[in-house]
């Protein structure tokens, strides 16, 4: 079984300067750090223990779990039921997994917003 090591002191301080780049100073984010278990491979019939650093803004959660050494995954879900990924399955840096999930996460709320303000009529039901 892999020992996967906790955070260093380095990346959280990557996690923390890009969350204050990207919401300012005072964004009341609040690291949580948690062990989860997930499944390295796809073949893997048993899980891994792996650290996590999770977080909440806006009622968005995010998650980025260290995989390995200089290896990670991430995501974002609002709900069990709506849970996002960034498309990559694995990075080997820890800022390049930040600014994806950022970005991909903001992407989903701007099209998720522009779809509330211009609601497309369902086909076959158009207005005459």
């Amino acid at each position: 079984m892999a020992n996967i090591n906790d955070f260093t002191d380095t990346e959280t301080w990557t996690i923390e300067s890009t969350l204050r780049e990207r919401w300012g100073n005072d964004n009341g984010i609040e690291l949580q750090y948690a062990d989860t278990e997930i499944r390295l491979h796809p073949g893997d019939k048993e899980p891994t223990e792996c650290p996590a650093v999770i977080w909440q803004y806006q009622g968005c959660n995010f998650v980025i779990f260290k995989v390995g050494q200089q290896k990670y995954r991430c995501q974002f879900f609002y709900r069990g039921y709506q849970q996002y990924g960034t498309g990559v399955h694995e990075y080997d840096d820890i800022g390049d997994c930040l600014i994806s999930l950022l970005q991909v996460q903001a992407d989903h709320a701007r099209d998720n917003q522009m779809e509330q303000e211009n609601p497309q009529p369902v086909r076959g039901k158009e207005k005459e």
